[in-house]
């Protein structure tokens, strides 16, 4: 039986890659974006190479309603959702006190809500059928706190603990719920953060956007309920765990300064 996937944040980096990975494996696919030019592009190439159905729905996630708008746009349309894959976020460099608030509100709203809501919606019928998958892009920073991205870094720490916590709750089911924690990814995320020319993406990032939603792809599909590409980002995960707070909150600060530059 043909499975469909839903797929956020589909237009770049992660999103586009799992929506190949998806339809190399045969998967119909939805895809939601704010870019309706590069949704389809992507669309008409999966379609063309692959021979598999892309539906496309143009939506601003951070937008109040747009989840609950997605979810009765494939109802109308009868699409059965089998494969979630909230990968939609965004953070951005700087002070709390220094930024807008309006874009911490985003933030929030993107990165929390409407996961939270595009889960809860999907999460229903799967449990009916007694099958889904669910993959939340969290990140590394959801270990640690995060001075000079503290919403971002809180906003993934609630990710991986609200994807693992959810894991428990749905064995047995035939539903499970896989956080992925990727590291600095060249995956335009730095552009948009802004923080291009941080040491992080200086090209030297533990893994590529392929290589990193194939790993991705892999766990979700074997149910692993957290899932950290590379053993750089696994030594760093347990390394905060096991560091003195004050001295893991001084080194992420250090490390997102300007002045740790390549």
């Amino acid at each position: 039986m043909k499975r469909t996937a839903l797929i956020t944040g589909a237009s770049s980096g992660f999103g586009r890659e799992f929506a190949r990975i998806f339809a190399q494996d045969g998967f119909s696919l939805v895809l939601t974006a704010r870019r309706t030019e590069k949704l389809m592009e992507i669309k008409n190439n999966l379609e063309k190479e692959y021979g598999v159905a892309v539906t496309v729905i143009t939506k601003d996630l951070s937008k109040e309603g747009a989840a609950e708008e997605i979810f009765a746009e494939t109802q109308e349309k009868n699409i059965h959702i089998d494969i979630l894959v909230n990968n939609a976020g965004f953070g951005t460099l700087g002070d709390f006190a220094a930024a807008e608030l309006k874009n911490a509100q985003d933030m929030i709203s993107l990165n929390v809500r409407s996961l939270v809501t595009l889960t809860h919606l999907y999460l229903q019928p799967m449990v009916e059928k007694g099958f889904g998958r669910i993959l939340n892009v969290a990140s590394i920073a959801g270990f640690a706190p995060g001075p000079g991205m503290a919403i971002y870094y809180a906003s993934k720490a609630f990710v991986l603990n609200f994807s693992d916590a959810l894991s428990t709750e749905l064995k047995g089911t035939g539903v499970t719920v896989t956080a992925l924690c990727p590291g600095p990814v060249n995956t335009g995320f730095a552009d948009a953060a802004g923080f291009k020319q941080n040491i992080l993406f200086s090209g030297k990032a533990d893994g590529k956007a392929a290589k990193v939603s194939r790993y991705g792809y892999r766990m979700m599909q074997q149910g692993k309920p957290v899932a950290v590409p590379g053993a750089v980002c696994k030594m760093g995960a347990f390394a905060t765990r096991l560091a003195p707070r004050e001295f893991a909150k001084w080194f992420i600060y250090k490390v997102q300064t300007s002045r740790f530059v390549k």
